[in-house]
């Protein structure tokens, strides 16, 4: 669904008015007799359960739940043996070797073996399959050559010598195990893929590998899960339900009204009042993730003015967004990479510790250098995905570009399968809700985003200066060599305005009294089989 409307100064105070509606909860049957379900808010519907097209974090919680890779992730974030028992790197880090555990079996009972792990990746590196991550694996022997069609998958630089060992060799040293949590690294079942084709992930297609199976999906509804019993460990909860909640105040009385048992997110709303009325419930802890509009480079009105882009970026009022807007522990963004990356100091713009009535001010003489005025005001397009946070921020930083330059913003809001795919296009988007959840812990999972012709490189920036960057950090000799590489990276891509930083995130979610197990971790991955549900009294 879309809305087309015109923004004026005194929204940024109405933005802090908005609300949902309730929904419902339901009850689930497993063998004839009634079980406690695990009810789950998950945002917007994921727009594929492809593990190796996964783009979102919607779909990454639940692949997590019906998938495991050759490792995996405890309840506090931990990389932890998954498929493989053990696994070790060559010395000089360039060959990294898995070995499997005995009898591991696909949900439909099927062996699963080391060359079903390589052909699924062969699958995921092939050019049909776009995956959207596979730029994060280039460390790889011939991943980019074989994604862009120069070789075919055969050529992949992962083989199995024998049925439990998997050998990846790279080119360059890199964190493989952290990599290997993406689901792109899930072993997808390759038959059903050539049977069934897209609806391979449609309920009774889906083969995984899990602690879950995928009972049921309701598009723009619910998809529930139930327990793998061919899963090595069983899960303590024997199904899982996940809500689509685009809408996060309906989320929150939803989960009032004890229809959820976890929220994916909390709406705004003054911190004090929430744990005032939610106490222990309320689970807010920092998280490695950045949200940032997106300039998108690709078209004539932001592509050759860097100077109009910096405006647009000092307009906003990061501190006020972050006390007023969004309101739950984030924090205000002048850079890309958050705080809090593993052996990595961030850049930051520089003008990150003036005042707000400064940055204005330059702001309105760079606009008009750009030549826009009152009597020639810019027209700009601000497109989201339908969420009640995601409206009131851009309701907000729509207001600030209209109040202090002039700009007049158009805002667009799209359900979320058609935001990301105009996104992706680049062909009818001028400034939209871009943003980055840490995949793994390094500074270089947020930086990949603008390489030149990468998958999630919505902004269309092409810079030379910026990709050698990227490949001196790939070809650092330490891993000090590597972060100054990475934080010149950073600098360069900041000094470009491709994007505007907003905040950096904090998780939030509401958490019910009868779970059991749920853990903060900085990549806010909470998987299932990890939880328990307290019995009723």
């Amino acid at each position: 669904m879309k809305s087309r409307q015109s923004i004026a100064p005194t929204l940024l105070l109405l933005v802090l008015g908005l609300a949902g509606s309730a929904a419902g909860v339901g009850a689930a049957q497993d063998g004839g007799a009634a079980t406690t379900v695990l009810e789950r808010g998950n945002g917007p519907e994921p727009s594929t359960l492809d593990a190796h097209r996964c783009p979102e974090v919607a779909c990454g919680n639940i692949l997590r739940d019906l998938y495991e890779g050759l490792v995996a992730e405890d309840a506090r974030g931990r990389v932890v043996p998954g498929m493989a028992e053990r696994w070790e790197v060559s010395p000089d880090a360039r060959t990294w070797t898995f070995v499997l555990r005995k009898g591991l079996l696909w949900s439909n009972g099927e062996p699963l073996d080391a060359p079903q792990v390589v052909a699924s990746f062969r699958r995921a590196f092939a050019p049909a399959t776009a995956a959207p991550f596979a730029v994060h694996f280039d460390a790889i022997v011939h991943a980019t050559d074989v994604q862009a069609g120069r070789l075919p998958p055969e050529r992949l630089g992962i083989d199995a010598p024998d049925a439990r060992t998997v050998v990846f060799h790279l080119t360059r040293s890199a964190a493989l195990p952290q990599l290997l949590l993406l689901p792109i690294a899930y072993p997808v079942y390759l038959p059903a893929v050539r049977e069934f084709g897209e609806q391979h992930t449609r309920p009774g297609h889906l083969v995984g590998n899990g602690a879950y199976t995928l009972a049921a999906w309701r598009p723009q509804s619910q998809l529930e899960l139930a327990r793998n019993p061919r899963f090595r460990d069983p899960a303590p909860i024997a199904r899982v339900r996940y809500h689509v909640t685009e809408d996060a105040a309906s989320e929150l009385q939803r989960f009032e009204a004890g229809g959820l048992d976890i929220s994916e997110t909390v709406p705004p709303q003054p911190l004090p009042a929430l744990r005032a009325r939610f106490g222990g419930q309320l689970r807010i802890s920092p998280y490695l993730g950045t949200m940032w509009i997106g300039l998108n480079l690709r078209q004539p009105l932001l592509r050759d003015r860097p100077l109009l882009r910096q405006a647009l970026s000092l307009a906003i009022d990061r501190d006020k967004l972050t006390r007023y807007i969004s309101g739950l522990g984030e924090t205000p963004a002048y850079g890309v990479v958050p705080p809090g990356v593993a052996a990595y100091a961030p850049a930051s713009l520089p003008w990150a510790s003036w005042t707000q009535r400064r940055r204005e001010a330059l702001a309105r003489r760079l606009y008009a250098m750009s030549g826009y005025s009152a009597s020639r005001p810019m027209q700009l397009e601000l497109r989201y995905n339908t969420s009640t946070p995601h409206r009131r921020l851009n309701l907000a930083i729509a207001a600030m570009w209209r109040e202090v330059l002039g700009v007049q913003v158009t805002l667009r809001n799209e359900e979320w399968k058609v935001f990301v795919g105009n996104r992706q296009r680049g062909v009818i988007t001028q400034a939209f809700r871009g943003g980055w959840i840490a995949d793994v812990d390094d500074a270089r999972n947020f930086l990949a985003n603008f390489e030149t012709g990468g998958q999630t490189n919505w902004s269309g920036l092409a810079d030379a200066r910026f990709d050698a960057l990227l490949d001196a950090a790939d070809q650092a000799p330490s891993p000090a060599a590597r972060a100054v590489a990475l934080r010149n990276a950073e600098a360069r891509l900041l000094g470009l305005h491709a994007l505007v930083p907003v905040y950096f995130y904090a998780s939030h979610h509401l958490v019910a009294p009868r779970v059991r197990g749920f853990q903060a971790n900085a990549l806010d991955h909470h998987a299932s089989r990890f939880l328990s549900l307290a019995p009723p009294r």
